[in-house]
C-alpha cells in the first residue's frame, strides 16, 4: 500500500516543501528481509539512520511495525535532505501505509516534522518558524511539531500548530484531523501584543554609566543613523558597559523584523521556549572565533555571528585580538548587509544587516594617553593599531575615544544620574522616523545605507561646512570612503537637531568622530 504525507526541510534561512511517499511491498526472498527499510531521495547519514529510531518509536508506542519491504521516497528526489526531522513523517507514513490511521492513501492539509526517541517521544527540531511561513504559503492548514517548537510556529498567523508529545499522541490527532472530530490536542494560540510587552523590559540601562558624556553622545548617533562606532579607551573605561546597552536605545522592533530574526535564530535552534524574539540581538563573539563561525559555513552552510545579529549589534571586543583574516570578511557584509556562502551542492544566502560596535585599547599595554605610565614605543602602538586595515577603518562610522572616569563622576556624590535609555530612544526614534520619510519609496531606513548618489541628493552643505571638511580632509588624509561617512554621520546629527540642512556645527562634530585617523594615522 502507498502512503503520502507532507514535510519540510529547511535550507539556509528558508524552508522547501517535501513529500513523503511510504510503498510496503510483500517480502519475496531473502534479499528483501535482509534490507527491509530503503529510503531514497538523496537522504544523509543522519536521514538514513532515523530507519531503527523509527523501528523502535513504533513498537514502544505499541503499534505494529510491518514485516513487509518499505521503500521512502523524499521528494523532489534531487534535492538533498538532512537532520532528523523527517522521523515523525515517515513515522506517520509507515502507520498510514500500514493502515493504523483508517481508509486513507494520504493526510490532506497537514505537515509534520519531529525527530523521534526511542520510546515514541518527539525531540524539537531546528527552523519551525521557516517551516511555519511555508505551510502558509502552501496552503497548508495544520502544522504537527514538538511542542518545544510551537510557540515560535504559532507565531504565524492562518496556520494551526499543534504541540505533540509522542507518536501516540500524533496518530490520535491525525485521526480526529481525517475524519473531522474534535481533536485531543488543541493548536497553540499566542497573544503577540502580551509576548511583545512581557520581553521588551531591559535588564541594562544607560542610567547605570557613569559620565562618559561624549561616549553616549556617540551611541546615540550612531543608533539614529545605524552607524558603525569604534570605541577607544584604556581597560575598565566602560566600553563593554556602554556597547551593552547600545540596544536599550535602538527603536523598537516591528512585526516583520522580529519574524526574520526568529527565523535566523530557530534555524541555529537559538529561539528557546520564548518563540518570537522581541528584543534586538546583541552578539558578542570572543576574538578566537574562526571565519566560519563569525561569517557562517559548514557543509550544510549555518547562519554565523553576523547573521545572528541581524537588525542587532555586533559587538567585536578587543578588536586588534581577533585574527586579521578573520577581520578582513567582515568587509563585504558591511557594505552588502547579506553574506552569501558558496557550496558544490548550493549556495544560500543570509541577511547580516547590523550595526557593527567595536572596542579596543589604544596601544598594546592599554594605557597610552590615560593617567597611568605608558610602556609601549610609538613603532609598537602603530604596529597595535595596525592590525586593524585601513579598508575596515574606513567602513567604520565613528571613532571615539573612551577615557577613564574620574573619582567623582564614578562615586556619583553631587553629580546627577544619567540619562535614562528611554529619554534616548525616544530621540532615536524620532531621528529614525525624519529618515524613514526623507527615503520613502528608496528602498533604505538609515542614513547610514545612504547612496553616493544619495548623499550627493540630501548632503549639502553650506560654505562654512564646505570648508570644514576641506580642511579636514587636507590635514588628515582622509579617504573617499571617509569623506561620505562624514557627511552620513552630519546627516545624521543634523536630524536629532531637528535641522533640515546640514550646518557648519554638525560637520564639525562629524570629523571629531574619526579619531583614529587623527591620532593614529598621521
Amino acid at each position: 500500500m502507498l502512503f503520502r504525507t507532507l514535510s519540510a526541510a529547511v535550507y539556509g534561512i528558508e524552508a522547501d516543501l517535501v513529500e513523503i511517499e511510504v510503498n510496503l511491498t510483500p517480502t519475496r526472498g531473502e534479499s528483501d528481509i535482509a534490507s527491509p527499510i530503503v529510503i531514497v531521495g538523496l537522504p544523509d547519514l543522519a536521514v538514513r539512520e532515523s530507519r531503527e529510531r523509527i523501528r523502535a518509536a513504533i513498537v514502544n508506542s505499541s503499534f505494529f511495525f510491518p514485516f513487509h519491504k518499505t521503500t521512502i521516497n523524499l521528494a523532489p528526489a534531487d534535492v538533498r535532505k538532512e537532520g532528523a526531522s523527517f522521523d515523525l513523517p515517515i513515522a506517520i507514513g509507515i502507520l498510514g501505509a500500514n493502515g493504523d490511521l483508517g481508509n486513507f492513501d494520504s493526510i490532506e492539509g497537514t505537515m509534520s516534522v519531529g525527530e523521534l526517541s526511542l520510546d515514541g517521544r518527539i525531540r524539537p527540531i531546528r527552523g519551525a518558524l521557516s517551516i511555519a511561513l511555508l505551510a502558509r504559503e502552501k496552503g497548508v492548514k495544520n502544522l504537527i511539531l514538538p511542542e518545544e517548537n510551537a510557540n515560535e510556529a504559532a507565531v504565524v498567523k492562518g496556520v494551526n500548530a499543534y504541540p505533540v508529545k509522542n507518536l501516540k499522541e500524533t496518530v490520535e490527532l491525525i485521526k480526529a484531523l481525517q475524519n473531522g472530530q474534535e481533536t485531543p490536542v488543541k493548536p497553540l494560540e499566542i497573544d503577540l501584543n502580551k509576548l511583545e510587552k512581557e520581553q521588551s523590559v531591559y535588564k541594562v540601562d544607560f542610567s547605570d554609566v557613569r559620565g562618559q558624556y561624549q561616549a553616549k553622545r556617540a551611541l546615540e548617533i550612531a543608533s539614529a543613523g545605524g552607524h558603525n562606532i569604534l570605541m577607544i579607551g584604556s581597560p575598565g573605561s566602560g566600553k563593554t558597559m556602554l556597547a551593552r546597552r547600545l540596544p536599550t536605545i535602538l527603536p523598537p522592533l516591528e512585526f516583520e523584523e522580529a519574524l526574520e530574526i526568529t527565523k535566523i535564530h530557530s534555524v541555529a535552534g537559538l529561539t528557546g521556549k520564548s518563540g518570537l524574539i522581541t528584543e534586538r540581538p546583541f552578539r558578542s563573539p570572543h576574538h578566537t572565533i574562526s571565519d566560519a563561525g563569525l561569517i557562517g559555513g559548514g557543509a550544510v552552510p549555518r547562519p554565523g555571528e553576523v547573521s545572528l545579529a541581524h537588525n542587532g549589534v555586533l559587538f567585536l571586543d578587543e578588536l586588534p585580538e581577533f585574527d586579521r583574516s578573520v577581520l578582513e570578511v567582515l568587509r563585504q557584509p558591511l557594505e552588502d548587509k547579506k553574506v552569501t556562502i558558496s557550496r558544490a551542492s548550493m549556495s544560500l544566502t543570509f541577511p547580516a544587516n547590523f550595526m557593527l560596535v567595536a572596542a579596543m585599547n589604544p596601544c598594546p599595554c592599554g594605557y597610552f594617553g590615560s593617567g597611568r605610565e605608558c610602556k609601549c614605543t610609538p613603532a609598537q602602538i602603530q604596529r597595535y593599531v595596525g592590525k586593524i586595515s585601513g579598508p575596515l577603518l574606513d567602513r567604520i562610522d565613528i571613532h571615539i575615544e573612551v577615557p577613564a572616569v574620574n573619582f567623582k563622576e564614578l562615586r556619583g556624590k553631587g553629580v546627577p544620574m544619567g540619562e535614562s535609555s528611554a529619554s534616548i530612544r525616544e530621540r532615536v526614534v524620532k531621528a529614525r522616523s525624519i529618515q524613514v520619510k526623507r527615503f520613502a519609496g528608496e528602498g533604505i531606513f538609515f542614513n547610514a545605507a545612504m547612496t553616493s548618489a544619495q548623499i550627493r541628493k540630501y548632503c549639502q552643505l553650506d560654505a562654512e561646512g564646505e570648508a570644514i571638511l576641506e580642511k579636514a580632509m587636507q590635514m588628515q588624509g582622509l579617504s573617499a570612503r571617509a569623506h561620505d561617512r562624514i557627511l552620513k554621520v552630519a546627516r545624521t546629527i543634523a536630524d536629532l537637531d531637528g535641522s533640515e540642512n546640514i550646518k557648519a556645527r554638525h560637520i564639525a562634530e562629524a570629523v571629531m568622530y574619526r579619531s583614529l585617523d587623527r591620532s593614529y594615522w598621521l
